[in-house]
């Protein structure tokens, strides 16, 4: 649509040629809905003439009065509507799409590019969909499994590190004080405070409280928790805990408990009551359930 055309058509300057091209495009039916709700609308009535005496009492000199052209008036305010539509449309437009899984909860995201992503329990996800052929960036609370189709890199940035790779599935856990990536297909490269580390698949990369990890190659082909089941390997009890009460959406309270032991097991992500049992057996800790609070003690707890 050339610039002119919204202006001319509101002051009913468009030629015939230019009144049908402009009806070809995708704005003119906004513009002529304005337009007719414009029409339908009426000033409050009142008495000019009356109004005027009024005023020249009070003024005691003469008074200019300048009548407006209703119809006119009423089209420069669709006009501005319009700009307003327009910018409001643009802006939304720019803004990141946002997917999120909470406690309790899994999402499943399919990108434009048809790359699959499936968010656990408490996770948020965000990217630019407007600019997604120009860079596939996306940005990641939580944890997520990625399979990325093939095509441009493919980032995923966290508050500790960033994830690249052009085509591949692989895990990304980035929790409070805990960060971790595993591939399971393809090559990543990971960057974590400016050291760069290329993973091939069946390798992991893992930091805990800023320190990094000696960490066992993964045995299945994909993340437990993909399949309802929570996996850990030498992992502070704090942040399996912590995954506890994601899943399940609980409180969890300790009294007498060394959160600094490490755990090795698994819990199941669907029968709490077996999930608790998985968890306090290894650990030589006792729990109480009440509601929708856990309390986990060591034996000397009062």
């Amino acid at each position: 649509m050339q610039e002119n055309y919204l202006a001319k058509w509101l002051n009913n300057e468009l030629s015939d040629e230019e009144l049908a091209a402009f009806k070809q495009t995708e704005e003119y039916a906004s513009y002529e809905k304005i337009a007719r709700t414009s029409e339908a609308l009426s000033p409050p009535s009142f008495d000019m003439d009356r109004a005027l005496a009024d005023l020249r009492e009070r003024k005691g000199s003469e008074v200019r009065v300048v009548r407006m052209r209703p119809r006119r008036y009423l089209m420069q305010i669709a006009a501005a509507i319009t700009v307003l539509i327009a910018a409001s449309v643009f802006y939304i437009s720019t803004l990141d799409e946002t997917f999120s899984a909470a406690y309790a909860q899994r999402t499943e995201v399919v990108l434009p590019d048809a790359s699959e992503v499936i968010l656990n329990a408490g996770s948020e996800l965000s990217f630019s969909e407007r600019n997604w052929e120009k860079e596939r960036k996306l940005t990641l609370e939580g944890e997520a499994f990625f399979k990325v189709a093939k095509g441009e890199k493919f980032t995923v940035r966290t508050d500790v590190g960033s994830v690249s790779v052009l085509g591949t599935q692989f895990n990304v856990k980035s929790r409070n004080g805990y960060f971790e990536v595993t591939c399971y297909e393809g090559l990543v490269s990971v960057d974590h405070k400016g050291r760069q580390m290329k993973l091939p698949a069946g390798s992991s990369f893992l930091v805990i409280n800023g320190e990094v990890k000696d960490v066992q190659a993964p045995m299945t082909t994909e993340p437990t928790w993909v399949n309802d089941e929570s996996s850990f390997r030498s992992i502070p009890l704090s942040f399996v805990l912590k995954e506890f009460e994601r899943q399940f959406n609980v409180r969890v309270e300790t009294q007498n408990v060394d959160l600094s032991e490490l755990f090795t097991g698994s819990f199941s992500n669907t029968n709490m009551n077996l999930a608790l049992q998985s968890i306090s057996t290894p650990s030589q800790i006792s729990f109480t359930l009440e509601g929708n609070k856990v309390l986990f003690y060591g034996d000397k707890t009062p």
